[in-house]
């Protein structure tokens, strides 16, 4: 009797605390449907190679946040990556099968390897269910430039579509020893002025480099040839041919080759050459280098300025040449570990239109990070500069829509209608729009590879001497499959020709 009586008085207590709830609900049943079907936010992971890690990237976020809840109801996390590990770490995040929604990829990042791997997925659907404001904006022909085994992968960033490539140097030691830059037409054309660094100099390298990125390289893989995709085999940009040769057997590799040994053997370059893959920017900053090869564009002396808090002058030693490469050199791919790969297209098509994200992401939070000039240009605030901004990325070109990206005011107010007559005026490739698919010759490649890993470090940055190492190497290439890797793209450029090339 008693449990029973226990029991009753429980159930009208439990009734007591239900009723009046219930009869609020009754009179407020707008209040209970607005809780019942709020969804969660999407949590979106966004992946990119940056030189920094931005001490204010936090409270970045929380500002793009407060208005992507707003916009999309999602929420976003921003992880930049230095790109001296970058390889390694987004292996182990696909390895570990870990979720992310927006990975940055390139040509020189191997999209035609994480499409083989299916580790990204296509985005025909998405982008014309999801992504109308990114085909509106971009050039068909360049939307096209994400596509591999007929399907689009990447979404192209609009920007600079072409490369030339130079030096960047320290303008207070140019001024100091009288560099005149006119007088420079090729590489070699600098070796007195660094026998004058060196002697005078001695505690500052006249030329920085990194094991995978050096004038070889640059000149050689972008300067002077189309690198016609992953794998070896390339396109001599000066041939009326689409003839694929092998890059490494040519004069011009030879030649760059012993310059940079010369140049090693006379303390012109880091000695940690062959062994760094860390950003040359900063040994400048640090004060400790002098130069550095890059890839040159307008507004890039502003933007290397910016980049290492000193004034910087650049030299172009090639004429701007658009690739395939060069059209998809930044683009954003969807990993097929996503769970959200709808919202993550959405995410994507906003930052080709709305400005205000843009911005957000390129530069930080305003009255913070920057100032206002006008409507689309900007200063630091008072007290802050390039050497203490909280909020440093500075890579605009990996972002949306480029063109929307405000303008710093010591820079070009019309450095966007420069880009796009840049665009409009380089040298075309004669293979421009070809696409190279792997998958025949993909172990061929991956061996090739591997080769490159045990010579090409010492080889682009002159640290040991090519007439004893370039013919090794050249042995080990022919050993891994070069020449049917070279084969394969030859095939697949003739091909391509007969559907794609005029005359």
């Amino acid at each position: 009797m008693y449990k029973m009586r226990k029991l009753c008085l429980s159930v009208v207590v439990l009734f007591a605390i239900i009723l009046p709830l219930l009869n609020a609900c009754e009179q407020q049943p707008q209040l209970v449907e607005k809780v019942a079907t709020k969804p969660v936010p999407t949590h979106l992971v966004m992946v990119f190679p940056s030189s920094a890690v931005p001490k204010d990237l936090l409270l970045v976020e929380d500002e793009i946040n407060k208005y992507l809840i707003k916009k999309m109801n999602a929420t976003l996390e921003i992880r930049p990556t230095h790109l001296g590990v970058w390889w390694d770490k987004v292996d182990l995040m696909f390895a570990s099968n870990e979720p992310f929604d927006l990975l940055f990829t390139a040509g020189w990042l191997e999209l035609g390897q994480e499409v083989a791997k299916e580790q990204v997925i296509p985005l025909d659907d998405l982008l014309e269910k999801y992504g109308q404001d990114i085909t509106k904006v971009l050039d068909p022909a360049i939307v096209q430039g994400g596509k591999l085994n007929g399907k689009i992968y990447g979404v192209v960033t609009n920007k600079e579509f072409a490369a030339t490539k130079g030096l960047v140097m320290r303008k207070d030691l140019v001024d100091k020893y009288g560099l005149d830059l006119n007088e420079i037409h090729e590489l070699k054309d600098f070796e007195p002025f660094f026998q004058t660094l060196k002697q005078k100099e001695s505690d500052i390298v006249p030329l920085q480099t990194r094991s995978d990125r050096t004038p070889l390289t640059l000149m050689m893989q972008y300067g002077k040839y189309d690198m016609l995709g992953d794998g070896p085999g390339v396109l001599d940009r000066n041939s009326s041919e689409l003839k694929v040769i092998n890059m490494y057997e040519t004069p011009q590799y030879k030649e760059y080759a012993e310059l940079m040994y010369k140049w090693n053997q006379a303390g012109y370059i880091n000695t940690d050459a062959s062994t760094t893959n860390d950003n040359e920017v900063y040994a400048i900053k640090a004060g400790k280098a002098f130069a550095y090869a890059e890839s040159l564009k307008p507004g890039i002396e502003v933007q290397v300025s910016r980049d290492t808090g000193m004034p910087m002058v650049a030299k172009e030693l090639t004429k701007p040449f658009t690739t395939t490469a060069d059209t998809t050199s930044a683009m954003f791919s969807i990993p097929s570990t996503s769970k959200s790969p709808q919202e993550a297209m959405k995410f994507l098509d906003l930052l080709y239109t709305d400005p205000y994200l843009l911005n957000l992401l390129d530069w930080g939070i305003e009255g913070k990070h920057y100032i206002k000039k006008s409507d689309h240009i900007i200063e630091y605030p008072p007290g802050v500069d390039a050497s203490n901004v909280g909020y440093n990325l500075n890579t605009p070109w990996v972002f949306g829509n480029q063109f929307q990206s405000y303008i710093w005011s010591n820079e070009d107010p019309e450095i966007w209608e420069k880009f796009k007559r840049f665009n409009e005026e380089a040298d075309k490739s004669l293979a421009l729009g070809f696409v190279f698919y792997t998958e025949k010759v993909k172990n061929e490649i991956a061996a090739c590879l591997e080769v490159d890993k045990e010579f090409g470090p010492a080889l682009n940055t002159g640290s040991l001497d090519p007439a004893m190492v370039l013919p090794k190497y050249l042995a080990k290439l022919k050993e891994a499959g070069i020449d049917k890797v070279i084969q394969e793209k030859q095939r697949q450029l003739d091909e391509w020709a007969k559907k794609h090339r005029v005359g």
